[in-house]
């Protein structure tokens, strides 16, 4: 058995021993959204510490745990907390919790995060619809020896956030009143935030937002079949569009400010997709 998938398994285990729980959907949460678990109908916690060769967060703010419970009436299981490459965490376990929640039962996946703009269109506390993804620097998840009970080797990325999804949400941001962007999300390593001429660089290639996860976890949840959409929440201008100087309490502020239609949002989205 491959490694990977040994480990993985392992995980399962260890997860199934503590929860009988099947979720139909999958939520990974971003800055500003990490409380969204807690006002949900909660069957149960489990703390990443808890499973056996799981990675735990290193991120100030991230709780560390799944949680299982219903959104009105949909089973879900929320990551709250999520592990990012520049952790130094090799990428399998960046991907591993997705993975995992793919292997509970889960079909459908959220993803969130908080992200600079590279777009001059773009202000601080718009929410942007992922189109599409680019990254730069980041290994895919993907590399290695194929694990076959998971996906084909060469998977197609032709379409990896669901139009079906993009056009549910869409019609729900309409229809609360939410201003919706729609863009291109580019991944980086972090942990750094880009320099001008990076953010550039990313301009040019067609990136309207920019961050440090998410497009990892949407090339290992297509891999194996799930269906995928992302919202960016976008906390801060990218460096060299305005003078001030980045730093994680301006995106943690702007998250925090927007926090509460973003969840809003979020529900409306599990409950119609």
């Amino acid at each position: 058995m491959n490694n990977i998938y040994k480990k993985l398994v392992t995980c399962l285990e260890s997860v199934k021993k503590s929860i009988d729980f099947q979720p139909e959907t999958a939520l990974i949460l971003g800055s500003g959204l990490g409380d969204y678990a807690d006002g949900i109908r909660i069957v149960q916690t489990i703390d990443y510490a808890q499973i056996e060769g799981f990675p735990t967060s290193t991120v100030a703010g991230h709780k560390g745990r799944f949680v299982f419970g219903y959104v009105k009436e949909v089973p879900v299981v929320i990551m709250q907390g999520r592990v990012h490459y520049y952790e130094g965490y090799p990428m399998t376990d960046v991907v591993l919790p997705t993975r995992l929640m793919g292997m509970l039962g889960a079909r459908k996946l959220i993803l969130t995060n908080a992200a600079g703009t590279t777009n001059p269109d773009y202000k601080p506390g718009d929410f942007m619809l992922i189109k599409d993804h680019i990254v730069s620097g980041v290994p895919s998840p993907l590399i290695g020896e194929n694990i076959d009970e998971l996906g084909a080797r060469f998977p197609d990325m032709s379409e990896v956030y669901s139009g079906r999804m993009r056009s549910i949400i869409r019609k729900t941001a309409e229809e609360m009143g939410v201003t919706l962007r729609e863009g291109v999300y580019m991944q980086l390593t972090g942990p750094n935030y880009e320099t001008p001429a990076e953010v550039r660089m990313c301009r040019l290639l067609g990136g309207d937002a920019v961050g440090m996860s998410t497009a990892c976890e949407a090339m290992a949840a297509r891999h194996m079949g799930m269906e995928i959409c992302g919202i960016s929440c976008i906390t801060n201008l990218a460096a060299g569009m305005s003078q001030e100087p980045l730093d994680h309490k301006e995106v943690q502020e702007t998250a925090d400010r927007v926090g509460k239609q973003f969840k809003e949002l979020i529900t409306e989205v599990i409950c119609r997709i």
